[in-house]
């Protein structure tokens, strides 16, 4: 799997999904966001961006970005759709969102046929108002919202009062409601560091992975 930005294949499409985080690790709730979104908004392409530090939590020490990418690389090999980018990690400093949509305009020549939609998950939304030039970054990509089912109302009044009315207006044309998917990262470090069972809530080569290179144990271990 390539870690360019656009694969050569990748560049030719019209309805491109951006999805970042730390994927730290990679787990079904990702998965399951994309397949939401690319569901509800007819992506052709899922472009995955592990951040290299997030701006949101800069003091959280993360795995190693190679480790990062070999456990996306493995959770993605299923999905020809969907492709891991190194942009983010090979950046120095923070990883915005809004300077990976400016550097991808630049890869794609700013192509005016080209739609690029912003993949978050519902627990991302505290905060989003915050996001460095977010009015810039709505301008340039549709944001899709992936949100349990029945907590549309309560993700939308996360925004109400950080956003301008017409940016409020695109953010809720992107809430997609799914079923829940009750997992998260930090939930799953703390299973492999207690030696707890994880086989339904990531993909078993991404926890052979883990073992294998020793992943998440306790600190004293």
């Amino acid at each position: 799997m390539s870690g360019e930005l656009v694969p050569p294949p990748f560049a030719r499409v019209r309805r491109l999904g951006l999805f970042g985080g730390s994927f730290d690790p990679v787990h079904l709730g990702h998965e399951h966001v994309a397949r939401s979104a690319t569901q509800a908004f007819a992506l052709e392409r899922v472009v995955w961006m592990p951040a290299a530090r997030p701006p949101h939590k800069p003091e959280r020490i993360l795995a190693d970005a190679a480790d990062r990418v070999a456990m996306l690389e493995l959770a993605l090999e299923h999905e020809p759709s969907w492709s891991v980018s190194r942009l983010e990690l090979d950046r120095a400093g923070p990883s915005f969102t809004i300077d990976t949509v400016r550097a991808l305009n630049g890869v794609l020549g700013c192509a005016s046929d080209v739609e690029l939609f912003l993949l978050i998950g519902g627990d991302n939304l505290v905060g989003f108002a915050g996001w460095r030039e977010i009015e810039a970054l709505l301008a340039r990509v549709q944001p899709v919202v992936v949100v349990r089912r029945g907590d549309e109302r309560e993700a939308l009044a996360e925004l109400v009062r950080g956003l301008p009315e017409p940016l409020m207006r695109k953010v809720e044309r992107g809430i997609v409601a799914a079923a829940p998917v009750p997992i998260s990262s930090t939930e799953l470090r703390a299973k492999f560091a207690r030696g707890e069972p994880v086989d339904a809530l990531l993909s078993p080569r991404v926890a052979e992975y883990i073992h294998a290179r020793g992943l998440y144990r306790p600190r004293h271990a």
